[in-house]
């Protein structure tokens, strides 16, 4: 079950980029689960990663790897590698050394990435094996196999493309990911990877990519649960011979390019939460800062109160409320919080609002695609929050996940 109508992203190749998917079997024999990512000679790298204390052993290789010009990416599904201590850092180097050898290049050159189940040991000689398949499958335009291969419990694969011009230079950013649930900021759970073929500096890339996932993929919760396995990483080939630096409009005009793929990515993954039936928009506006009006809008978005109601298409407006009282603002007015479901204002003044009726809310709330508006009128900050609704199929889902 997902939101909307499936489309097929249609995904643009980047040059400098290759992509190859192979099958190792590591939890299904009928799915490419192995997906690599070759980069260009002289291309940079920049991450995010897990704020979760339990990082998975990828995180902590491809953390350190980070610094030493990675040109490849591995990829597996179907384990992640987590909570396996020595072991399982053992054989995330492992992984490692074998790309390496088969490609010419030093192990700290790669970066290891898994998602799956945690708790059980890599199968490091099935990925092994399937690395020469992955190898020779390497092509510009495998976007599309690679945004099948890195899926787990997604229904559907995501992906988006942009193309901007740079003193008439057409520059492109593409960017796959997956993610449905265990969903919830730091930084959000999923593994999300985007290309681009512009030249940018290490550090100053790591500056875009940090904006863009602190409103988008920071911005998307499922469940409240933070995985062990987070990652986002954007890469720059340099292929198109244009390049970016910290002055003029053309940083302008790239950062904007990330941030919306990973916003259509971001939105991507509420479409897709485990069981979701509908795709809420909270944003709360005129809050004193930034922080405030996320911290407001994730209390809404994480209430399983909220989000049963929203399942149920029940415009029990109460529990919005109650979310926002105990969302922690200081001295919080409510005599001036006003609340919206879409056009319909459901608050005012402390309570419901006069012109509220129950067959308007029940009008929205019958709808897939709803926004929560909630405005403090204490300051000018705004933040927006992507979430879905829980269903019954999210129990389904979770409880059958190992089996």
């Amino acid at each position: 079950m997902a939101v909307g109508a499936a489309k097929t992203p249609q995904l643009l190749p980047v040059a400098g980029v290759r992509i190859g998917t192979a099958c190792a079997g590591i939890k299904r024999t009928t799915r490419d689960d192995l997906t690599l990512f070759e980069l260009a000679e002289g291309s940079t790298c920049a991450a995010v990663f897990t704020q979760n204390a339990f990082c998975a052993a990828p995180v902590v290789v491809a953390r350190q790897h980070l610094a030493h010009a990675p040109r490849w990416l591995l990829i597996n599904s179907g384990n992640a590698n987590a909570g396996t201590g020595v072991r399982g850092l053992e054989a995330a180097r492992e992984t490692c050394r074998a790309l390496a050898v088969l490609c010419g290049g030093k192990p700290e050159q790669v970066l290891p990435f898994s998602t799956g189940v945690i708790g059980e040991y890599l199968p490091v000689d099935k990925i092994r094996d399937a690395l020469p398949s992955a190898i020779a499958a390497l092509d510009e335009a495998h976007w599309p196999q690679a945004m099948q291969a890195i899926m787990t419990t997604d229904t559907r694969p995501k992906g988006a493309s942009r193309v901007v011009h740079v003193a008439g230079i057409p520059v492109t950013v593409t960017g796959i990911c997956k993610g449905s649930g265990m969903i919830h900021p730091n930084m959000a759970t999923m593994l999300a990877y985007l290309a681009t073929d512009v030249r940018v500096a290490a550090p100053l890339l790591g500056q875009v990519l940090d904006a863009a996932v602190e409103e988008t993929f920071n911005c998307v919760t499922v469940d409240g649960d933070t995985s062990t396995n987070d990652a986002c990483v954007l890469m720059a080939s340099g292929a198109s011979g244009v390049s970016i630096d910290a002055d003029g409009d053309a940083l302008a005009l790239f950062t904007s390019a990330v941030r919306e793929v990973c916003a259509e990515l971001a939105e991507a993954i509420a479409r897709d939460g485990e069981g979701a039936s509908k795709l809420i928009r909270v944003r709360v506006e005129n809050a004193v800062s930034a922080v405030e009006a996320h911290r407001v809008a994730n209390a809404v978005a994480l209430s399983p109160l909220v989000k049963t109601a929203f399942f149920a298409s029940d415009p029990n407006w109460g529990r919005i409320l109650a979310a926002v009282g105990r969302a922690g603002c200081d001295n919080l007015d409510i005599a001036r919080v006003r609340v919206w479901l879409d056009e319909t204002c459901i608050v005012e003044s402390g309570g419901r609002a006069p012109s509220y009726t129950e067959e308007a809310g029940q009008s929205v709330m019958a709808r897939e695609d709803i926004t929560v508006r909630i405005d403090l009128q204490r300051g000018t900050a705004a933040r927006q929050v992507l979430t879905c609704d829980f269903s019954y199929d999210y129990v389904r889902i979770n409880a059958e996940y190992r089996t």
